[in-house]
């Protein structure tokens, strides 16, 4: 399993609403497993740079770039670039499985 994670950062603060909506259309795209985008709660004492985050969780390569070929991530772009500032993104195998909503680690 392929993890997705990118980070943005606004050029107007006014705009992390409005970035965060507009990348959540990426989750209409169908690779991915699992698909979020979370808008940093900034309370991290070492840094808060931070904006929006999009984690998503793809079965394999040809999963991941099937979704960055999809037309919806051709219009995400054109959305989103003008208003941010910084992306980084950063794409990792794992083998470990996502834990279920709400599983502690003793169950």
């Amino acid at each position: 399993m392929i993890r997705h994670i990118v980070f943005f950062t606004a050029k107007d603060p006014q705009d992390v609403e409005k970035i965060a909506s507009d990348l959540s259309m990426l989750g209409q795209i169908p690779h991915s497993l699992f698909f979020e985008v979370g808008i940093n709660r900034k309370v991290d004492r070492l840094g808060s740079e931070v904006d929006v985050i999009v984690y998503g969780e793809f079965e394999n390569e040809e999963k991941l770039e099937a979704y960055k070929e999809h037309p919806i991530y051709e219009e995400c772009i054109r959305r989103v670039r003008p208003l941010r500032e910084m992306r980084v993104a950063a794409d990792f195998d794992s083998v470990a499985p996502r834990p279920l909503p709400g599983a502690s680690s003793s169950d």
